[in-house]
């Protein structure tokens, strides 16, 4: 009886703190309330300081519409037209036992990892972490023409050294950044960004920061420059020679038959979007003077005729 009123007195002089107390001598303090609305607090004020996303989602869907529609011309002019010719004097891409299937390869393309999942992973961080200039974030004004065309030439430059640097800085650099785009010799419009890591951030992402430092524009124009600027790299890389592939050579603006010399004679032809940085520093050949390429690209056209008469 004495050892179980002993045993009372113990357990009732025992005092075992309410869990607050444990967690914290001033959570009893602070009502779970206070706390809850702290943190909505805090997290409203992050995602205020955070551009509006309009802008980037909407740059984003013009440079994938401008994709779709790239890919929906080249399906047409291949598979329906019937009468496109080739870039290289190469039955790689219309024998039946190397014939690509397009709509596999179609699908490849848009999930290059080294191509738009980067580019757009690229556009949303500088995006969003509030690192483009602040003219990048304004909608007035509608597209400046003006500072498209200027985007396109300093980006084509920039790329131009970058490429041609990835070529002769060193045998290591161009293994690992360039090489594993020059397997394609004779490429077609899905190899365009089929590459490597390095060489997107060297030959890419790089001269698209410097560029969007120099030239200040709003979303307009950085819409439509990302639009061009995509579609035209891709073109560049088709296995058939384009329409407009003649007017465009004349005005000095690149074409497929341009970029297919740099994929098959590696030294010539650095630029992609022009072809002015190329015959300023005596770098540039015309597709004409390749013997592969002579049948597909000397053309009877009017334009053609016009400015190169036939001797």
């Amino acid at each position: 009886k004495e050892v179980r009123q002993l045993c009372g007195v113990v357990a009732a002089s025992s005092f075992v703190p309410p869990a607050p107390s444990i967690m914290s001598p001033y959570a009893s303090m602070v009502p779970l309330d206070n706390i809850t609305s702290h943190i909505y607090v805090t997290t409203s004020y992050a995602l205020a300081d955070l551009p509006n996303p309009i802008g980037l989602l909407s740059g984003l869907a013009a440079v994938a519409l401008g994709q779709i529609l790239v890919v929906a011309y080249f399906h047409v002019y291949r598979n329906v037209y019937g009468n496109a010719r080739l870039v290289q004097n190469d039955d790689l891409h219309v024998n039946p036992k190397t014939r690509y299937a397009f709509a596999k390869e179609a699908i490849a393309h848009f999930a290059q990892l080294e191509g738009f999942l980067l580019l757009g992973s690229y556009l949303s961080v500088t995006w969003l972490a509030n690192w483009m200039p602040a003219s990048y974030y304004r909608w007035e004004g509608g597209v400046q023409w003006h500072l498209v065309v200027l985007q396109l030439l300093l980006q084509d430059m920039l790329q131009y050294f970058a490429h041609y640097a990835e070529h002769k800085v060193s045998a290591t650099f161009y293994r690992y950044s360039h090489k594993p785009h020059h397997r394609f010799t004779n490429p077609k419009l899905f190899d365009a960004f089929n590459g490597s890591l390095l060489d997107t951030l060297c030959m890419i992402l790089i001269p698209l920061y410097t560029t969007a430092n120099l030239v200040h524009c709003n979303v307009w124009s950085y819409m439509a420059f990302g639009t061009i600027y995509s579609s035209m790299l891709t073109l560049i890389h088709s296995e058939y020679v384009h329409p407009w592939d003649d007017l465009f050579r004349l005005l000095g603006v690149g074409t497929a038959a341009d970029h297919h010399v740099h994929h098959k004679q590696f030294v010539y032809n650095y630029g992609h979007i022009f072809t002015y940085w190329d015959r300023i520093f005596g770098t540039y050949r015309c597709p004409d003077d390749v013997r592969t390429f002579t049948k597909s690209t000397k053309k009877s056209s009017v334009i053609y005729n016009f400015f190169y008469p036939k001797k």
